[in-house]
């Protein structure tokens, strides 16, 4: 017996630095969605617990103690074995979280595969504070420090992503520490309902990711990522995600995302291109 979770793309739309508690982590507001691109992760019974990566990403990455799949199998059930094997697909430390989601991703296919039940989001953010999110897998507001997850009252409007990403890992809190404010606005106190793509583009416009200005002064090739997504024919708004490198372009049709996809690898040989639909609810 073994089960597949998928582990989506997690994109911020938005992400609002709205202060820092005492301890020195950082409060947020964040319209976070998922792209139908990630990794999988799959579990099988065995005796032991222990981890194999494959996929077109998994150089580099350790199977070590430390990775995210065994600390999140280590928490949901600390004396349980199982094999798992992670297909990794999405650039690693990238601002999508991709080791984020494969957390989530393991919690939810040993729940099944050991009939347990998940964790409270107050469990799995010791596994990183995107973690909750990923583990509820809607679109949603992310506040605090990534515990409140408030799922979006409608599905978001139906559209497609290009995420680009220049092969640069970012440090996050090297980010964290180039902010030159961290008690920034947040959005507004009710988030309008989306009618379509272009609706959806609007508001963005009118929003931020705080942490954008701070990356490119680190990473300067951001801006470059950014801008080609911006120029392509069709691309409604651009905008990094997370921490980055990553950037995303939101379009309105999949026939747009895919030409758009296309041309950036032809353009950019080393980057890391993916079309993907906005997953919507």
């Amino acid at each position: 017996m073994a089960i597949d979770a998928f582990a989506p793309a997690k994109i911020n739309l938005t992400l609002h630095i709205t202060g820092r508690r005492a301890d020195g982590y950082h409060l947020l507001d964040s319209l976070v969605a998922f792209a139908g691109v990630g990794d999988t992760v799959t579990a099988g019974r065995a005796d032991q617990l222990s981890l194999r990566i494959d996929g077109p990403m998994a150089a580099g990455l350790s199977a070590g103690e430390d990775n995210l799949v065994l600390r999140a199998a280590r928490l949901l059930a600390p004396n349980m074995g199982a094999a798992l094997r992670l297909t990794k697909r999405l650039p690693v430390a990238s601002g999508i979280g991709g080791g984020s989601a494969d957390a989530a991703a393991t919690l939810r296919a040993l729940a099944e595969l050991w009939t347990l039940p998940l964790p409270d989001s107050g469990r799995v953010l010791s596994l990183g504070a995107d973690v909750p999110v990923c583990l509820d897998g809607r679109p949603a507001r992310m506040s605090g420090v990534g515990e409140i997850v408030e799922p979006l009252a409608a599905p978001l409007p139906q559209a497609w992503l290009v995420l680009a990403n220049p092969g640069v890992a970012v440090s996050t809190p090297a980010v964290f520490a180039a902010l030159e404010r961290r008690d920034n606005p947040p959005m507004p106190d009710r988030l309008p309902d989306w009618p379509d793509a272009a609706g959806l583009a609007a508001f963005l416009i009118g929003q931020r990711n705080d942490m954008e200005a701070a990356a490119i002064r680190l990473l300067p090739v951001i801006a470059d990522v950014k801008a080609a997504l911006a120029a392509q024919p069709g691309c409604l708004v651009a905008r990094m995600s997370g921490s980055g490198a990553t950037c995303f372009g939101l379009f309105e049709d999949a026939a747009e995302a895919s030409a758009a996809a296309g041309r950036l690898q032809q353009d950019h040989p080393g980057w890391w291109v993916a079309p993907a639909p906005l997953l919507r609810s």
